[in-house]
């Protein structure tokens, strides 16, 4: 007996919102990997707060459709697994790129970055950026630069500042 159409409906939903969500969803064929290495890489996704689920194509294609995403059907074929990045877009390709050279089994298909396709070369590109904190990290630094180089100048001038008042005090006591 089959899952009943409510049952497919609800699915279809789920996929859907986590589709529309997502930064970043990343289409994977899990063929030939065994649990451990299955928990291993939800582990590593859940750590990352990416949500890995198994899907069925039809109804996964379905959800594209209702949605408007073309071009997704081509990676929904044969054993199929969605990670949803909804934080960090980076995040899922990094870990599932990781993975996927560790074992040979877990294989890319293609997926989503803000609702445009990506293929697999896209993904191990997106896998080479920073994360969203390395890069926020870098931002603060790039903006904090210009402060810590303004406070030393200014700093500078007020000890020249301070250092000609001394001189100046200097010579009053020394002629008074």
């Amino acid at each position: 007996m089959g899952i009943t159409r409510e049952k497919k409906e609800k699915i279809v939903s789920e996929i859907k919102t986590d589709l529309s969500r997502a930064k970043a969803a990343i289409v994977t064929d899990y063929r030939g990997l065994n649990v451990e290495q299955i928990t291993s890489l939800r582990r590593a996704l859940r750590a990352e707060k990416v949500k890995y689920m198994v899907v069925k194509n039809t109804l996964a294609k379905r959800a594209a459709q209702e949605l408007g995403i073309t071009g997704l059907d081509a990676y929904l074929e044969g054993p199929t697994a969605i990670a949803y990045g909804f934080e960090d877009p980076v995040a899922p390709a990094k870990i599932l790129t990781k993975f996927a050279k560790e074992f040979e089994f877990l294989k890319l298909k293609g997926g989503l970055l803000e609702g445009a396709l990506m293929d697999t070369a896209m993904i191990k590109t997106l896998a080479d950026l920073p994360s969203r904190e390395v890069l926020l990290a870098k931002l603060a630094g790039a903006f904090a630069a210009p402060m810590t180089g303004f406070a030393g100048a200014a700093q500078a001038l007020l000890r020249k500042f301070v250092a000609t008042l001394d001189a100046v005090r200097e010579k009053k006591a020394a002629e008074a």
